[in-house]
């Protein structure tokens, strides 16, 4: 019996200590971690024509900094988090002429995001519950 309560004990330990480690996953760390390729836009994959050549890209940095790829330009700018809502802002952006029609969709649904989901896998921006866009970690 004695056994028995010990056991038990120690299976209510492992349980409750591995529920606070899913807790302290911090987001921060899992968007600085990645440098995040787009996957999807307004819910659809991704069309060649509306990005011909690279795939739009979005890098979180220390201190709240933000870079990325259009598809055709790159920006710098900064975002904030706090808990999933986020705020992005793409700041600078080159003006180079690009064929494609995606790049104004892309920086258009960044400015909209106001939350997020993030996993290791997985980058989902959203205007409320919809989805806009999806980002998958970049392989090098």
């Amino acid at each position: 019996m004695k056994n028995l309560k010990i056991f038990s004990l120690g299976v209510l330990f492992l349980i409750v200590s591995s529920c606070g480690g899913l807790k302290s996953i911090n987001p921060l760390s899992l968007l600085t971690g990645n440098s995040w390729a787009l996957s999807s836009l307004m819910g659809q994959g991704l069309d060649p024509d509306q990005f011909p050549g690279v795939v739009p890209s979005l890098d979180f940095l220390e201190g709240g900094k933000l870079a990325g790829f259009s598809g055709c330009n790159n920006f710098s700018g900064n975002f904030s988090l706090e808990g999933t809502a986020v705020k992005l802002d793409p700041g600078a952006i080159t003006k180079k002429i690009c064929s494609g029609t995606g790049e104004q969709g892309f920086l258009s649904a960044i400015e909209k995001a106001s939350q997020l989901k993030v996993d290791k896998n997985k980058l989902t921006l959203l205007d409320g519950d919809t989805e806009l866009m999806s980002f998958l970690p970049k392989e090098d």
